[in-house]
């Protein structure tokens, strides 16, 4: 039988050194918070040999993100099924275990191994799982607890696998499984299942865990209700999904490959983050506080046999830029719940600034400002691009969208508004070119633009890219056009093309500001 310490697991790990600091800033008081705060960039999607599908070591990954492209965290999410090797990828001695097990006995053990000997010193590393959600899509989950090492966080994870999967039994403690199940009945099979799990995060780990929806157009699962829904159960955890999705160097970019267009990238972007007025306008339009990131989902860049190609190495073409008070991985969490972020494919931009003001009232991304009908309203915008990127391109901004829509408050259950996928209010407010803009001795491009507040209350994002207006294949009216599968029989061939066509097409979008009108 097994202990309850094997079965036991940290899920949502920031080790050693910075496990002290969260204690302390669980405490220190907002204002000294968002004076200390900083931008970092990171991902939460990153998978190792614990995943079967997966090709590459957690030390591999580690060193690839932070010494090679410069990320500042990472979450670890491989899959929440059974596993079959360690990590780094060698046969586990007797056969398969579920994945929370695995975590504890090779990844938490091996990330804490490494920091102690003085690896990726200053780094946030955090270890969750992508969650196979019943007649869904994939999930991806991190639980962090304010009290790293208490029972409750040593079994977190282990909880969700034995409640909400349909791991047998025999691999979990009986003494936990009853207690587990004295509370709350096992449920892993049918929609009403998923929303049961959401609501559990909800319940017990509102403030410390979170829910993204990976890669969400993939399959034909979703529809717009079930977005809302999981929103109404879980809004502090579900607050997200992951529109620039990973993948992006299969052939079939992002590997959203069924034929339907509303199941392809755009730009390399999910349907519902890249069609003006679609699915996330529409969320947005209801006032919900739902982001998007961008994310690796990294399993391999070429297949050991040189015969695939999947998703580039942590950092390195896909980015987030989250504003982060602290130095752990609930200060991260914070920062991805607050919305004060940006995400970039190829490195197209390393800096941004987006904030509205009236007066001396200011509200950045993420935020709300709160004006009257009519007032005159700034908006500034300043950005900057590296001089070249992981390609070793030099990267320019063509132009710079600013969106804006209505928000007319949330749809009912039951309405045509609940399962209404678009907003027919949204549109490009502005379309700004370099010769909009003011470009500074740092390299700092700088918009201002004067906009007066309407009668309603609105939301305004950012979307940039390298691309003309109308670029054959890539674009027509500034819309980014569905992407084409790479299809070129020779591997080796079509593996730079993949590449090639990548780097071609490159986008950042930023979250929303919401403008309330009194």
């Amino acid at each position: 039988m097994m202990s309850k310490k094997r079965v036991s697991v940290i899920l949502g790990l920031t080790l050693a050194a910075t496990i002290a600091a969260q204690g302390a800033s669980a405490s220190t008081d907002q204002k000294e918070a968002v004076k200390n705060g900083k931008w970092l960039t990171g991902e939460y999607h990153v998978h190792t040999y614990q995943s079967d599908d997966a090709q590459h070591s957690l030390t591999y990954l580690l060193d690839q993100g932070f010494e090679n492209y410069g990320l500042d965290w990472m979450g670890f999410a491989d899959h929440l099924r059974m596993e079959s090797r360690d990590d780094n990828g060698q046969p586990l001695p007797n056969g398969s275990i579920p994945f929370s097990q695995g975590m504890l006995e090779y990844q938490v053990p091996k990330i804490k191994q490494l920091q102690q000997a003085g690896k990726y010193p200053g780094k946030i590393i955090f270890s969750g799982f992508e969650w196979d959600m019943p007649t869904y899509e994939h999930v991806g989950i991190g639980i962090i607890t304010d009290k790293p090492g208490s029972e409750q966080s040593l079994k977190a994870a282990s909880q969700f696998e034995y409640l909400f999967t349909n791991r047998e039994e025999k691999y979990f403690d009986p003494a936990d499984a009853a207690e587990w199940t004295s509370k709350d009945s096992r449920a892993f099979s049918t929609r009403e299942d998923a929303r049961t799990a959401l609501n559990w995060l909800e319940t017990n780990y509102k403030k410390t865990s979170f829910a993204m929806f990976n890669h969400p157009s993939r399959k034909t699962v979703y529809t717009i209700s079930d977005f809302r829904d999981f929103n109404n159960i879980a809004p502090t955890v579900a607050f997200g999904f992951e529109g620039m999705v990973g993948n992006q160097m299969e052939p079939d970019r992002g590997g959203l490959n069924l034929a339907t267009p509303k199941n392809r990238t755009y730009g390399g972007a999910d349907y519902m983050l890249a069609q003006k007025g679609g699915a996330w306008d529409a969320l947005l339009g209801e006032g919900r506080r739902f982001w998007n990131f961008a994310n690796s989902d990294t399993h391999f860049f070429i297949s050991d046999n040189r015969l695939y190609s999947s998703g580039y190495r942590p950092g390195e073409y896909s980015k987030n830029y989250t504003w982060v008070n602290g130095s752990d991985s609930l200060a991260v969490l914070n920062g991805m719940r607050s919305g004060k972020s940006f995400s970039v494919f190829g490195d197209l931009i390393n800096a941004l600034d987006f904030n509205i003001t009236k007066g001396n009232n200011k509200a950045e991304m993420g935020g709300e400002l709160k004006v009257k009908k009519n007032e005159q309203l700034t908006v500034t915008i300043k950005f900057k691009s590296p001089k070249k990127n992981n390609n070793g391109d030099a990267v320019k901004v063509d132009h710079v969208d600013l969106i804006s829509g209505d928000v007319t408050g949330k749809a009912q259950p039951g309405t045509a508004a609940y399962n209404k996928e678009t907003n027919d209010s949204t549109k490009v407010l502005k379309r700004f070119t370099s010769k909009e803009w003011i470009t500074t001795k740092d390299g700092y491009n700088v918009i201002t633009f004067k906009v007066k507040a309407s009668d309603k209350n609105q939301y305004f994002r950012l979307r940039g890219t390298n691309l003309g207006v109308n670029v054959p294949g890539e674009t027509l009216n500034g819309e980014p056009l569905m992407d084409e599968k790479t299809d070129i029989e020779d591997n080796e061939a079509r593996f730079v093309e993949i590449n090639k066509r990548n780097y071609k097409d490159l986008w950042f979008y930023s979250n929303p500001i919401f403008v309330s009108v009194k």
